[in-house]
């Protein structure tokens, strides 16, 4: 396990360069746009923009992986995602920043691809859980740094667009440096969601759910946090004890996934965090500690889910599909979070944070009872067939696996 990450070191690095500078820019954007006088939609809005971006992203970038490779691929789209970062200092109105966000997530819809189709093609179905909760244990740092990174300069100014710029920037060297293996020429690229949701319907809905309720979560809950009276600085306390609690958990629940039906522990996590939310809308404004206390618990158990969907999508994935495997489950994501933005900023101005955090609670419900759906229905006699693969073409994407869907 430990030859393992440190072959992935150089990966792992690019990675925690990239989330951070995503992570300030995130909050940085929805700080900035409330003090700009960006109505709660609006900012829902941009997110959305963001991840309209990152649909299109999952369905041209798997192309260019095809064609120039994983390297080349990254390098191009860190290099626009820097310089849009920048831009959006430059032009601070609505309809500028909906194009920026676009085409930021477009390209972080690419690094994220590239990363993790590399990083699940140096895996194995034995230690996967484990190797994906190092790595969000690497993006929920990083993430962790770009939300405290917003208190060193003011929201208002040049400095902390710079700031995303650099982090993107320096984010090239580990990948235009590595020595380790790229990936074997990509056999098929084309995304296959009905492939994806006919073997693995539980990762299906994690990576669909996951966007509803993340998206969210990054988007509005810091306008929430800022509606309350407080300032950057407890909007960045916030956000952070959500991903440095997710980070805690993250390892325990890989391990876990790794040992028993990767099903149960993601169901397990989604209701707990469903429960997060609800308690953070009906405790949410009653006190600052109270506040920090239960985005902790919320993020502990939502962050976790998308990963573990991954990983059991994964598991299902022939060898060479890891990018058409990624790709799907990232064009889920992405589908859900366009909308998942729109209805958090909706459900916060008709109804504060109660609207927003109950909204989340009510996503996350839903995915616990139908993992648990899954769950009963393959433990069900009738249904403990055994597995036959599901028809291959060479439109498809391909998937192998113990039919623990």
């Amino acid at each position: 396990m430990l030859t393992t990450i440190a072959t992935l070191a150089s990966l792992l690095v690019a990675a925690a360069l990239l989330y951070a500078g995503n992570g300030l820019q995130g909050t940085l954007l929805a700080v900035r746009g409330g003090g700009e006088g960006f109505s709660p939609p609006v900012i829902g809005a941009l997110m959305s923009a963001y991840y309209f971006g990152f649909i299109v992203g999952c369905r041209v970038v798997p192309r260019y992986i095809a064609n120039i490779g994983h390297i080349r691929s990254f390098v191009a789209l860190a290099s626009v995602a820097s310089a849009s970062a920048l831009a959006h200092a430059i032009f601070v109105e609505p309809y500028s920043w909906g194009v920026l966000r676009a085409i930021t997530g477009f390209a972080f819809a690419g690094m994220a691809m590239v990363l993790e189709s590399w990083i699940n093609e140096r895996s194995s179905n034995a230690n996967r859980g484990r190797v994906l909760s190092i790595y969000r244990i690497v993006d929920l740092s990083a993430l962790t740094l770009g939300n405290l990174l917003l208190a060193a300069a003011s929201p208002a100014g040049f400095e902390l667009f710079a700031l995303v710029s650099i982090l993107i920037s320096l984010a090239l060297v580990p990948i235009a440096m590595t020595r380790i293996e790229a990936p074997p020429p990509v056999t098929q690229a084309r995304l296959d969601l009905r492939g994806l949701y006919r073997v693995s319907p539980v990762a299906a809905a994690g990576a669909l759910g996951t966007g509803l309720a993340n998206a969210a979560f990054w988007g509005v809950a810091p306008l929430f946090v800022q509606s309350t009276g407080c300032g950057a600085d407890t909007v960045g306390t916030f956000m952070s004890a959500a991903i440095v609690a997710a980070g805690l958990s993250q390892l325990p629940i890989g391990v876990l996934s790794d040992r028993i039906d990767r099903r149960i522990v993601l169901c397990a996590a989604a209701l707990l965090a469903g429960c997060g939310a609800a308690l953070l809308a009906i405790f949410g404004q009653s006190s600052v500690a109270t506040l920090v206390l239960l985005g902790a618990a919320l993020g502990m158990f939502m962050l976790p889910v998308f990963g573990l969907s991954l990983a059991h999508a994964a598991d299902h994935a022939a060898k060479g599909q890891s990018v058409g495997v990624s790709g799907s489950m990232l064009l889920l994501h992405g589908m859900g979070a366009v909308v998942g933005a729109v209805l958090g900023g909706a459900a916060m101005s008709l109804a504060g944070g109660a609207g927003l955090f109950g909204y989340i609670a009510t996503i996350e419900i839903a995915l616990a009872a139908f993992a648990l759906s899954r769950i009963a229905k393959r433990a069900a006699p009738e249904n403990k067939s055994k597995h036959r693969p599901a028809p291959r073409s060479p439109s498809t994407v391909v998937y192998s696996g113990d039919n623990k869907r």
